[in-house]
This record gives structure tokens, sequence and C-alpha cells, in this order.
């Protein structure tokens, strides 16, 4: 079965190009696209398709699924080929758990530190992300929630936790992707609730609402429609 069986036409792959390290440049190409869910759970990856899509050799294709295989991105399949991982419920469930532990405490810190020019951005970015799902804007509505997410992550002025949110950010937006719309308004109102607090410098206040609103996703996440039940 080729890569592009479900959705050739509609998939437009950038060549790449080469001044950039060319094994680190495909590896991000192909995440980008799993994480957008471009590239779908168990979809199947063809290196032969890949490298034409991408206009190069199959061998950094090749060292790139490996790499993805490692980190759990990809399934590597005996006689197969290589396969977009589809995550377990409890594998979802379970990161975005410690999602939330991550959050809170970054909101709660974040709060001690903000500025009004801080403020200002995480609203400027919250009005982003309502126009864009007004818009039917999928992947514009998950860049904003995720920048935004990163913002207060910043503001923590923690560099482990820092180090640690970034670690799961990409998960975040994977598992985030196909509930966008599901979560809709609810969640950018509970983003404005968030900033309210954090620009009242009241840290048990933000961490309390980023905790109640990383659950909702949780669940929503749980609940979502194209969800298969076994």
């Amino acid at each position: 079965m080729s890569f592009f069986t479900d959705n050739a036409e509609s998939v437009d792959m950038p060549r790449l190009t080469r001044p950039a390290p060319l094994r680190e440049g495909v590896y991000e190409a192909l995440l980008e696209l799993i994480v957008t869910r471009v590239l779908k759970p168990g979809q199947h990856l063809v290196e032969s398709d890949l490298a034409t899509r991408l206009g190069i050799s199959r061998q950094p294709v090749r060292e790139a699924l490996q790499r993805l295989s490692t980190e759990g991105w990809v399934d590597l399949r005996p006689a197969q080929g290589a396969f977009v991982h589809t995550p377990t419920e409890e594998e979802a469930d379970q990161l975005l758990a410690v999602r939330s532990l991550l959050e809170a405490e970054s909101a709660r810190l974040a709060a001690a530190n903000v500025t009004p020019e801080a403020i200002a951005r995480l609203r400027e970015i919250c009005e982003r992300g309502v126009a864009a799902l007004h818009a039917d804007e999928v992947d514009a509505v998950v860049a904003a929630n995720a920048e935004l997410h990163a913002v207060i992550v910043e503001l923590a002025g923690n560099k482990v936790l820092a180090e640690l949110a970034a670690q799961v950010d990409r998960r975040v937006r994977w598992y985030y992707t196909p509930v966008a719309r599901q979560r809709g308004p609810e969640s950018w109102t509970e983003h404005t609730a968030l900033i309210d607090a954090l620009a009242a410098h009241d840290g048990e206040r933000a961490a309390q609402i980023m905790r109640e609103h990383t659950e909702h996703t949780r669940r929503s996440y749980h609940q979502r429609p194209d969800r298969e039940v076994t």
C-alpha cells in the first residue's frame, strides 16, 4: 500500500533544500506531518514515496524513520514496513496527566513573573486562537494553543520545567488536534480566565484554572467522536 493511498493529492509536501543538515530536515518534516495528522495514525509510510515527494534519496528517509521509531512516533513492522504509530488511550492519558502537572506549576510560577507586556501578548494570542476557531482553521487553532501554553511555561522562569514541558509539547499537539473543534469556545474561555488570574498575580488561582483546563482536554480526547472503541 502506498503512503499516499488515502490523501495523495491533498498533501503538498515541500521539497527540502540542501543547505540545512538533510538528516535533521527530513526528520523534522516527517515529524511535523505526523504531529499535525497530515500523516494519520496507522498510515503506511513507504520510503520511496516519501523520498520522491521530498526530492531526496531514500537513505535520509530511512534514517529519519528509524529515529522516529526510537522516539515512538513510527512503528517498524518486520516484512511490512513503517507505519505512523497509533497511540493507545493509556499512552495519551499518561502523557496528558503529566502535562497537567507541569503546566499547573508553570502557571503558578508565571503569575509571580508576568508583566503587562506579557499579558498583552497572551491576550493577542488568545484573540488569534478565537479568530482561527471561528474560521474553522484547525491547524491555526492548535498552533495558537501551543504558543499560549509555551509563553506561560517561559514566564515560569524554571529551565528544568521548560525542558520537561518541551519534551511533551509535540505529543500534546498530536493529541489536541483531533479535539480542537470539540473543545471549541470552552477552551478559549478557559484561556481568558487563566490570563486574568495571571494578570492579577494570583498563582494559586492560575494553577487551579490550568489544572481544570488540562483535565477538560484530557477528557475530551477520550470522548472524541473518531475514537475507535474495541
